[in-house]
């Protein structure tokens, strides 16, 4: 298998056909197809249940700040998996079937007191989201360090799991809500659309599962392949996680995964209310997720050209700094709705290389562990930076809530108050250009991808020195 594969540019073995690249983004499809129910929960617990829009703010956020801290228990606990068993591939069951049930628990929210309502809100969503969310994302981002080696191939693999991401966030936030107003538009309807993305759930789980492999990878130096086996001995948490503080390319990517999800938060539950309250029609979201496919299919052209020519890094600052004019420049018109799908439009397709490329550049900063460290404590890095992804997540949608409550907003308003106005003016277009503008800067200073080449080579040396070492004398 190795022989028909090749090698990459870089003299890298490759491990993985196109089937498999298939495979694996199907658990970022699942992955995306629950995150992006999550960021329209704000819209349905408001506008479909009643619940206070403070309250439903309130109550997504500290579920996020709980789910950010299960994250670091589930990568110690991945981390600390006994040798010899599959560290990552398992969970992919073990928590991909609850998560599919919990999907359509999150809208039976059952009728009664606010105080009932809001105690189901946060059981459910901890459950959801702390909970069976965690314990599939944690060990399947982990998957992409152990399954193969190359840089190409963990490129393509970010390419094909963002692009079945994006297609599952797209149905949802295209689909549910001209599909649930077809359904009649209440409480039922959602909770029919949660029984189907819940089956699709389960089935993408569970075909990435059994695609899914935990190999064995080398390093190569002078034409001679290194092996080495992707177990190690396990770096207690707390010694982890003050290593991973003293990684300046890990820290960096924690900060930028942040704001990341940040924007991912706000835009995946913000445009329910611009299309209801400025543009006067929620059924618009339709249209304008109709329209966002075509920046998306060129983003997914481009991003595999872009890398080739720019390389990663590069094709992130130009994608952060397209993102941050575009959406700045909403505020001329923000009434217009085709100038304001337009720009959308470049900023959708800023958005493409970010989705794609963020998970590599995490691979990049494990295997500077390596460099620093002699480890790379794989699932306690992921773990430690999907805290940061998830608070940012947590904040993003819950912008929105906090942004309306000050608004003093009403769901049952016929017309929305200049107040109301603002408040979606602010977290649809300023804070979204400001986390644009903060991400191009980070990504100035990041400058990993050009001294990896040079560190792999030096981790491969002094692996060979240690076989050397260790083998035993004549």
């Amino acid at each position: 298998m190795a022989k028909e594969l090749g090698k990459d540019k870089f003299g890298v073995q490759r491990t993985m056909r196109r089937r498999d690249f298939l495979g694996d983004s199907l658990g970022q499809f699942a992955l995306n197809a629950m995150s992006g129910l999550i960021g329209q929960m704000t819209y349905f617990y408001t506008d479909k249940v009643g619940v206070a829009a403070g309250a439903v703010a309130t109550v997504l956020m500290l579920c996020k700040i709980v789910d950010a801290f299960t994250d670091l228990i589930m990568g110690n606990i991945v981390d600390h998996t006994k040798p010899g068993k599959e560290k990552y591939r398992p969970w992919l069951l073990k928590a991909g079937i609850p998560a599919g049930i919990l999907t359509v628990l999150m809208f039976t929210v059952p009728k009664g007191s606010s105080g009932l309502q809001i105690a189901y809100l946060l059981i459910t969503n901890l459950l959801f989201s702390a909970v069976a969310y965690t314990a599939v994302c944690i060990p399947f981002s982990s998957l992409m360090i152990v399954r193969t080696n190359s840089q190409e191939e963990r490129g393509r693999m970010g390419t094909w799991r963002a692009a079945a991401g994006y297609v599952s966030g797209m149905i949802i936030a295209v689909a549910i809500i001209p599909l649930t107003n077809m359904l009649g538009g209440t409480q039922s309807a959602w909770i029919k659309f949660g029984a189907i993305a819940g089956v699709l759930v389960i089935l993408a789980f569970l075909i990435c599962y059994k695609t899914s492999r935990e190999t064995i990878q080398g390093e190569t130096i002078q034409g001679e392949t290194i092996v080495q086996k992707t177990e190690e001995e396990a770096v207690p948490f707390k010694e982890a996680l003050v290593k991973l503080f003293h990684n300046k390319y890990w820290v960096m990517i924690l900060i930028m995964n942040f704001i990341a999800n940040v924007l991912y938060g706000i835009n995946g539950a913000s445009g329910a209310y611009y299309a209801k309250w400025i543009y006067g029609n929620d059924n618009l979201m339709g249209i304008m997720g109709a329209v966002g496919l075509i920046p998306t299919l060129i983003g997914f052209i481009a991003v595999g050209p872009m890398i080739k020519r720019l390389g990663v890094t590069k094709t992130l600052k130009v994608s952060f700094a397209i993102g941050a004019l575009c959406t700045i420049i909403r505020i001329i018109n923000p009434y217009n709705f085709a100038f304001n799908v337009g720009m959308g439009c470049f900023a959708t397709f800023a958005n493409i290389p970010m989705m794609c490329l963020m998970g590599v550049l995490t691979a990049m900063s494990i295997d500077y562990n390596e460099y620093k460290y002699g480890k790379k404590m794989v699932a306690s890095s992921q773990a430690a930076s999907g805290f940061g992804s998830k608070v940012g997540s947590g904040i993003g949608a819950s912008v929105i809530g906090w942004c309306l409550a000050l608004a003093a907003y009403d769901a049952t308003m016929t017309v929305a108050t200049e107040a109301a106005k603002q408040a979606i003016f602010a977290f649809s277009i300023f804070i979204p250009a400001v986390m644009f503008a903060i991400l191009f800067v980070m990504s100035m200073k990041f400058d990993l991808e050009k001294r990896l080449p040079q560190l792999r080579e030096e981790i491969a040396k002094r692996k060979a020195q240690r076989s050397f070492s260790n083998s035993p004398r004549p």
